[in-house]
């Protein structure tokens, strides 16, 4: 069963907010990353460089966990738990290009080979109070 992202959370990707991005690596270890987050709507996107260590252990173990906070008020935040459902090749790094723009205000530096996962949104927790 899929879970959507409340309108009131989508404005967290409009903003540079980091998300940290959990899974569980080969020896059972919860691993958590920040990382930069995309949201198209309907699934979250994550990238890293092919053959990273990341992309094996998500490859082996499709379950993800991505939290990420407001750059303006800490509570105001988003947490889903999901799986990867595909994982693509970045074509002419658009998809990291179009995160580093957003987040670094350029495009991105380094012009090695990247993959993006797409991950599906199984559970949604979120604050959207401003006061705390």
């Amino acid at each position: 069963m899929t879970a959507s992202v409340p309108e009131a959370m989508r404005d967290l990707f409009d903003d540079p907010a980091l998300a940290h991005v959990s899974y569980l690596n080969d020896a059972g270890q919860i691993v958590t990353f920040p990382m930069w987050v995309d949201f198209d709507g309907t699934a979250l996107t994550v990238g890293s460089p092919v053959g990273s260590r990341k992309g094996q252990a998500v490859r082996r173990r499709p379950q993800v966990a991505v939290s990420i906070v407001s750059t303006k008020t800490p509570w105001h935040w988003l947490s889903v738990s999901g799986r990867v459902v595909d994982i693509r090749p970045d074509e002419e790094l658009a998809w990291i290009d179009r995160m580093s723009l957003k987040y670094v205000g350029q495009p991105y530096q380094r012009r090695s080979p990247r993959e993006v996962f797409t991950i599906e949104i199984d559970r949604v927790g979120h604050s959207g109070s401003w006061g705390g």
